[in-house]
Parts: structure tokens; sequence; C-alpha cells
């Protein structure tokens, strides 16, 4: 219930309680690529100079086998969504997006969604709260698909986010997985050091 989901925040830092005034969640970081924000690509893209495209790749539907339980945090034969996206920025094929989405939670997914703003139809239309990720990032080497969807040059290796996202009653609804042109790929923290 709501109750752990905070106490469980509030384990993991998500959340600071300052007395006399409950409970915050801590922005514990602001910038300009969604890793330490939950920031919806087209938001970027708004916020941003850079001309994207945004090309749908594929949309289907897939049952979670053993290793995407592992992978995603989903459980064994949860329903989803597996929505790949290719950004094209300023011209040149950065990014691969390759999302996961709950079924149940996310019903009616359409490419047209998924073309304009995935994160818009579910705040908006389903009107589901987008609350906290847990987020990884990693270099990984390429493979195949990154060959065929990215403008890799000579690279050998892509900056990959990976994410869980979670609505406001602690529900797992999405995993996403990004892929970065090395060169494309820009990240910028910002911490505070806890007393």
């Amino acid at each position: 219930g709501m109750v752990e989901t905070l106490e469980l925040l509030q384990e993991e830092g998500f959340i600071e309680t300052v007395q006399g005034m409950g409970s915050k969640v801590s922005r514990q970081a602001n910038f300009d690529f969604p890793v330490s924000q939950l920031t919806s690509y087209q938001e970027i893209v708004k916020a941003s100079v850079l001309h994207s495209e945004t090309n749908i790749i594929r949309l289907e539907k897939i049952s979670i086998d053993e290793k995407g339980t592992k992978k995603t945090g989903f459980p064994l034969h949860r329903l989803v969504w597996k929505v790949t996206r290719q950004r094209v920025v300023d011209g040149v094929s950065s990014v691969l997006d390759i999302d996961y989405l709950d079924r149940e939670l996310i019903p009616g997914l359409t490419k047209e969604i998924a073309q304009h703003s995935i994160y818009q139809y579910i705040e908006e239309d389903l009107e589901l709260q987008i609350s906290y990720a847990k987020k990884e990032i990693l270099i990984s080497p390429i493979d195949n698909r990154d060959k065929i969807l990215l403008d890799l040059g000579k690279d050998k290796h892509v900056v990959t986010v990976r994410s869980q996202v979670h609505l406001a009653d602690g529900r797992q609804f999405q995993f996403t997985e990004s892929r970065h042109k090395l060169d494309k790929f820009h990240f910028v923290d910002y911490a505070e050091r806890r007393k």
C-alpha cells in the first residue's frame, strides 16, 4: 500500500521527511537529460533547440519470460507492450528506446500515442500518476539492433540507461532501456551531500 511505498522511498532516499511539513519527494537532481528526473523525451526536445524525429520501429504485444523478468522487474508471464523507437536528433540516429509497458495498467496503446508521448497519454488520458523510477546507467557493447538503428560510425559501445518506472501507488508500469550514441549522451547531475 501507500504507506509501505512511502517508507520504501524514504529508505531509498527518494523522500525527505521535513519536521512540521510532512513528506516531500526530494528533488535530488535537475538537468537536461532524463536520468535523475522523470522527463519524457518529448518534454526534453521542447526544452532544447534540437530538431528531433521519432520513428516507431515496432509495437508488439509480448509476455515476459524468465530472462525478461530478471531484466525488466516485471513478474513472469506479465503481458506487456514492447515499443521500439528510434530518435533522430539533428539528422543523426542517436537514441534507441525500448519500452515495456504493463498492458493491464496501460491499455489501448497505439503507434500514434507512441509517436507522440506515452507519458502524456498515461497522465492526461488514463489519469494515472507517474511517481518514481529506479535507474541505472551502464556502458554496453553494441548489438545487431544498434548497428541497424543507430548511426554508430566506429563506436563499439553505447550508453544504456535502464529505468523501472512506478506509479504513485508503487506499481511498476514500465521498464525502459534507452541506448545512446556515446557522443550524443550528455549527463549532468546535481547532487547534495546529506547531512
